[in-house]
């Protein structure tokens, strides 16, 4: 409620989207963090006339397409699944570099638009935000548009028993265009707004003070705004009734559309059909001068796996499989132009500078390049680069160590749900590490993410694809079907130890099946050795063992 007076605003006149084409590349995007705000979202949709009343009466229940918390579905207008606070803004951001990151390639005709963003005190306590604050500021993400609902009140206790810090002071220490308002005034909603969308080098936070609980009455009829308990529950009751007349609507008919109100979204949708149609014809010229990007940005948006040619790439044998995976990612890095890879400060140790060497990082004002270094922030690293995918037109791999994907998790787990198909690159995969002792040596993660694997998403298909290649020509096989798959994530798992190749001869295309027969018969077995990973070969070397012994 205390939220409500920035979405209107935003959404019947700033937003700039396509009524009869939700997936237009061109649209702004919006990106919600707290996802408890949901009804505040839905309501501004079903005003776009993008559900209807019979759709939001049915909010939280049983087969909803209102659930508690949004989950992605482009065509009623929403942009991503809100799920830990946090997350939902680093989407954003990594949006926002997508956006400058094609921009660069196709030119301002087909990519001017904003990103815009919603959070609130809870998502500013995530730590996750100081990652996103520090790259976003470095990057200098003008196109990124954030509103911080400040009212003050969180779930179990008020703000201020929990923070006593000049947000805005550490956002303008980090880069960023801070402008704090009154979030209930509109005309200070919409002066902001304004400003915002004509900042030409830095992202803009939006801090707005706003009452939780705009309007509420409780039973007795005294204020409940600014109340702990209107955070998570329904007003309820007389309360309810209470607040429902002090708000001017309709006790008989609760969910009833006011005709002014309606206009006011009609008429945006009309002037929209303007904006686009002006836009429409722009990229329609720049189609027709520009055929070969025109046919490659329609490839790049399509969802399509890219196209690459794999048949020069000889590897090495008895090596690490990160360095197998370094020689993927150079003929990748050469062939699929709309790829960014990232790495948390370890490009040159997971190897991921292998694509790294055939291109230069993202930087302020020069995003020619096709490397995003993000520092030592795994979290912000994988929910900036979902985000760069659920913009669309690019596809994004990012690499750390693999007991460091613990920091990961709540990403990991928001991209099998989104079925958003990021490449997650993990080296370092087993306890042989060497000297640095048993704080970086990866024991339980390996169950914890095929775990992930075997469950399920709502379209049937596993969670997350699993890949720890047994060599580095296995390695070839396991990109190429990280590449390929476009339905879900893929995690690759490779070794920092040198790993001796499996028998010359070896059809690594079996591979593809998950398990095979290495070497030995199904027939008038005495053992059967079972090994995954870097674990193959020491498997095998047991075997030819216990072959000599007996």
């Amino acid at each position: 409620m205390g939220g409500a007076d920035f979405i209107n605003v935003l959404f019947s006149e700033f937003l700039v989207f396509d009524p009869d084409q939700p997936e237009w590349a061109g649209r702004d995007r919006f990106y919600l963090d707290p996802g408890h705000m949901s009804p505040m979202l839905y309501a501004a949709l079903t005003l776009q006339r993008k559900f209807t009343i019979d759709d939001i009466k049915q909010f939280r229940q049983w087969g909803s397409i209102t659930p508690g918390h949004p989950e992605r579905d482009i065509a009623h207008g929403i942009e991503n699944s809100s799920g830990p606070l946090g997350q939902g803004h680093a989407y954003a951001a990594g949006a926002a570099v997508a956006e400058k990151f094609l921009e660069a390639r196709l030119g301002h005709t087909m990519m001017q638009h904003k990103i815009y963003a919603f959070i609130s005190d809870g998502g500013v306590q995530e730590g996750i935000s100081a990652e996103v604050g520090r790259l976003a500021g470095n990057l200098g993400l003008n196109n990124l548009i954030m509103f911080y609902d400040a009212n003050n009140i969180q779930l179990s206790t008020e703000c201020g028993a929990v923070m006593n810090e000049d947000t805005g002071m550490k956002y303008r220490a980090w880069g960023w265009n801070v402008l704090e308002i009154d979030g209930n005034n509109p005309d200070a909603i919409r002066e902001a707004l304004v400003a915002a969308n004509k900042e030409e080098s830095r992202p803009t936070l939006i801090i707005g003070r706003t009452i939780m609980a705009k309007g509420a009455l409780q039973a007795d009829g005294s204020s409940y705004e600014n109340s702990i308990k209107t955070h998570g529950a329904p007003l309820g009751g007389d309360a309810y009734r209470n607040t429902v007349k002090n708000l001017g609507g309709d006790l008989e008919d609760p969910f009833k559309i006011f005709p002014e109100v309606q206009k006011l979204y009609d008429d945006r949708a009309a002037e929209l059909r303007k904006i686009v149609a002006e836009r429409h014809a722009a990229e329609a010229q720049w189609e027709k001068e520009n055929p070969e990007k025109a046919a490659q940005m329609r490839e790049w948006f399509s969802g399509k796996a890219p196209k690459i040619d794999w048949s020069g790439l000889v590897q090495k044998r008895d090596i690490p499989t990160r360095n197998g995976s370094a020689a993927c990612l150079g003929v990748i890095a050469e062939q699929v132009p709309n790829m960014i890879v990232s790495s948390a400060d370890l490009s040159n140790s997971d190897k991921t500078d292998g694509f790294l060497n055939k291109t230069h990082a993202l930087t302020r004002n020069d995003f020619s390049g096709a490397f995003f270094q993000a520092g030592v922030s795994e979290l912000a690293m994988a929910c900036m680069c979902i985000g760069m995918m659920l913009h669309g037109g690019v596809i994004t791999a990012m690499g750390t160590f693999f007991v460091f994907s613990d920091y990961m998790k709540p990403a990991i787990r928001m991209a099998a749900l989104m079925q958003t198909p990021v490449k997650f690159v993990w080296s370092h995969d087993a306890f042989r590490v060497g000297e640095d002792g048993p704080t970086h040596e990866p024991v339980e993660q390996e169950a914890q993410i095929r775990l992930m694997e075997k469950l399920q998403n709502h379209a049937g298909q596993d969670s997350v694809r699993v890949l720890r290649p047994a060599d580095s020509d296995a390695a070839t096989v396991c990109w190429q079907m990280a590449m390929e798959n476009m339905d879900t994530p893929t995690a690759l798992i490779f070794s920092r130890q040198n790993v001796k190749s499996l028998p010359q001869g070896t059809d690594y295309q079996q591979t593809r099946k998950g398990a095979y027969i290495v070497t030995g018969s199904d027939e008038q077995f005495d053992v059967i050795l079972v090994a995954s990973g870097s674990e193959v070969s020491p498997a095998l070397l047991e075997l030819s063992c216990y072959v000599r012994t007996e």
